[in-house]
């Protein structure tokens, strides 16, 4: 459980390291998947292995034959596993997807990235902070993941009706369900005898809802569509 990498890890140590990389990144990988993300459980195992096995072999090179034992300042070895957290990035960022305001996979490529960090620390033979990064990375996923609901938030959604009535009847109604709304648009297209109104509409809450609001809505106006942008801490 030292944190110093040793000079020449033992075939022991070597399996160990990767033992306590595939044991974390499963943990890590069930709780993803369970949650239905795209990087669920093999995909974070083979990520924390690849990180590991770079470090190991990062670890392997220090002790080349003909080098003293401070090579690796002169070597560099340490840049092939700083390649792979950097190649993560690239992974990362292909999770995160935006669709207007709403921007998802966030989660997912943070947790590629402290799951290839662990792997670099238990190849390393940091067997402690490695699994103290896992044991915490797992707290962050579950038990804060409460907190994390429960936290108030900004939403904001795009409401289309068809209205022949003033605007603050409108805005009044959505006053009233705890909605504040901004006017965009109004229209009236041809194929309709009504005018069509777009509102955008913020509202704060721990938790979407939409399941309460779009049945709402409906009761007073007609309602055309309802689509979420987003939502801001």
């Amino acid at each position: 459980m030292t944190d110093i990498m040793p000079m020449a890890p033992t075939w022991a140590e070597i399996a160990v390291r990767l033992l306590l990389t595939v044991l974390a990144g499963s943990l890590i990988g069930i709780n993803r998947e369970i949650g239905g993300h795209t990087a669920g459980f093999r995909t974070t195992v083979l990520v924390g292995l690849a990180a590991c096995i770079a470090m190991i072999q990062a670890n392997l090179l220090l002790a080349t034959v003909g080098k003293s034992d401070a090579s690796f300042s002169v070597m560099d070895t340490l840049r092939l596993p700083l390649g792979v957290l950097t190649g993560v990035g690239f992974i990362g960022g292909g999770a995160i997807l935006k669709r207007g305001d709403v921007v998802s996979g966030v989660t997912t490529a943070a947790t590629l990235w402290i799951i290839t960090a662990i792997g670099l620390c238990l190849g390393g033979g940091q067997l402690l902070v490695g699994c103290s990064g896992a044991v915490i990375a797992l707290i962050v996923l579950s038990p804060l993941k409460l907190v994390d609901d429960w936290l108030p938030r900004k939403h904001k959604a795009e409401m289309v009706v068809s209205f022949d009535g003033p605007i603050e009847d409108i805005q009044n109604a959505c006053k009233e369900l705890g909605l504040r709304t901004r006017f965009v648009r109004k229209e009236r297209p041809e194929s309709q005898t009504s005018n069509t109104m777009t509102f955008e509409l913020i509202w704060r809450s721990s938790s979407a809802r939409e399941q309460e609001i779009v049945p709402a809505l409906e009761e007073r106006f007609m309602l055309l569509k309802f689509e979420v942008l987003g939502r801001e801490a």
